[in-house]
């Protein structure tokens, strides 16, 4: 789902709700794109580096200032974060959270996506590489993912109580993250769709947490 008319309106920050401002990072290069690349290193595409300039700027606009900024451990978050800052958001440092990474993929990482089918175990999910609680070798599952990104945005809410936090992260963290808002299984969280560049926008309130957007386009 695609959260478009209240794009311009940033809701107003109540003490005692911590909110969270996910951000998928920009498309990968190609070669990248051909392969399982999950939790890998892999660099963002450099071309749309320069093509999308102006979701980078409606980003940079739509975000609440005075946010805390954290990214994960690999480039493509951190190069994204810093592409957003550069488009008219002011420099802010981050802070690096390793319990927000992508699925591990394990053994399948730099698999082409048509070798990938044989080995799997269960039927892969219609919208992911693989059901949501197939553990590739070496690797995690999302119901693992799921476990993991619900303690770490919990973590964040308790160090960060009352505040905004920008986190800029990845389509199958943040897809755990909304899981784990809603009260939903990993396997529910895969039909949600997170496209780069999107906004996912969630709070948690002293009783529960909300959903406020989802896979938000930004300047659209």
């Amino acid at each position: 789902m695609t959260q478009r008319a209240a794009f311009l309106d940033t809701p107003t920050l109540v003490p005692g709700i911590t909110r969270f401002w996910l951000i998928r990072h920009a498309l990968v290069e190609q070669n990248a794109r051909m392969k399982l690349y999950g939790s890998l290193d892999v660099p963002l595409c450099p071309e749309s580096l320069i093509a999308q300039v102006p979701m980078y700027e409606a980003l940079a606009a739509r975000l609440p200032r005075d946010a805390v900024w954290v990214t994960t451990p690999l480039s493509r978050t951190q190069h994204t974060a810093q592409a957003i800052q550069a488009a008219g958001y002011p420099a802010t440092e981050w802070s690096v959270e390793s319990g927000l990474i992508e699925q591990s993929m394990g053994d399948y990482h730099g698999l082409q996506h048509h070798e990938l089918p044989e080995r799997l175990i269960m039927p892969a999910h219609p919208f992911w590489p693989m059901a949501a609680d197939e553990v590739p070798p070496g690797g995690e599952s999302m119901v693992q993912v799921l476990e993991r990104v619900g303690e770490a945005i919990e973590r964040l809410a308790d160090t960060h109580d009352g505040q905004d936090i920008v986190v800029v992260s990845h389509g199958g963290a943040i897809r755990a993250a909304t899981a784990h808002a809603l009260g939903v299984d990993a396997d529910t969280s895969l039909r949600l769709s997170v496209q780069n560049l999107s906004l996912t926008i969630l709070e948690r309130h002293p009783a529960s947490w909300r959903v406020v957007a989802v896979n938000e386009l930004p300047g659209i």
